[in-house]
């Protein structure tokens, strides 16, 4: 089993600790600033979709104590924007770096999904 190596994204004057790839080793450490600042770090620009997709991650992890599969965000997604937009192709390429259940995971302060390694 690979062990968490201990690093840390600096936020509103402060470091936050998380593991070797970016996700939290508080939960309780998110914030929108954590989204933001990590997301700097990985390159990537938040746009309203990609806070509409942390949101529901978020929302969703509260409500059902798991993440979200793939396939339920393509469900939402596809009801809320259209079937383009919510489909697998666009999620993934809002979140390129390991798509929406790695990376939107990460920016959402979520833990790593099973099967993650």
């Amino acid at each position: 089993m690979k062990t968490a190596t201990r690093h840390s994204i600096p936020v509103d004057g402060k470091l936050i600790a998380t593991d070797s790839e970016g996700y939290l080793l508080n939960l309780d450490d998110w914030s929108e600033s954590f989204a933001q600042a990590l997301a700097r770090q990985e390159g990537l620009t938040l746009t309203d979709a990609h806070w509409e997709v942390i949101r529901f991650l978020r929302a969703y992890y509260q409500e059902h104590a798991v993440q979200p599969q793939v396939r339920v965000m393509i469900r939402h997604f596809t009801k809320v924007w259209d079937a383009e937009r919510g489909s697998n192709h666009h999620l993934h390429d809002l979140f390129p770096r390991g798509g929406p259940q790695k990376q939107g995971n990460r920016l959402a302060g979520l833990l790593r999904t099973k099967g993650e390694h």
